[in-house]
């Protein structure tokens, strides 16, 4: 269960099942670890700038010939990326608006990671 992490004071979703998303999202980031928010960061970055031109090797970075059982971070990085692909622009704009509650330092951060690829192309 996803527990409550301080949404109430952000704009309402469009529905009841996106704002348990976005919960969810929240609660796993709050517990996962520095690296973990790192890796998280470079594919929030990846999301929200499309039509750049991603590097190969960053896309194969994670691939292995006998890939384990994916880890339960893996498995959140997952399941956030197809919730956050449905989500509309506010949705978006809440879960970061809710991430720089959490942790403004990430935020600020994403922000500039936002800003460094608009020279990419």
């Amino acid at each position: 269960m996803c527990e409550a992490v301080g949404l109430d004071s952000l704009p309402a979703p469009s529905s009841y099942v996106t704002w348990q998303e976005l919960r969810c999202v929240a609660t796993w980031f709050a517990g996962w670890s520095p690296a973990q928010r790192d890796i998280f960061l470079a594919q929030l970055v990846k999301r929200v700038v499309p039509g750049k031109v991603w590097s190969l090797l960053d896309d194969l970075g994670g691939l292995a010939l006998a890939d384990p059982l994916p880890s339960l971070f893996q498995c959140q990085l997952r399941l956030w990326g197809r919730w956050f692909d449905s989500w509309t622009e506010d949705e978006r704009n809440a879960l970061v608006a809710r991430l720089e509650e959490l942790e403004p330092a990430f935020v600020a951060r994403f922000y500039r990671e936002v800003a460094s690829t608009a020279g990419m192309g």
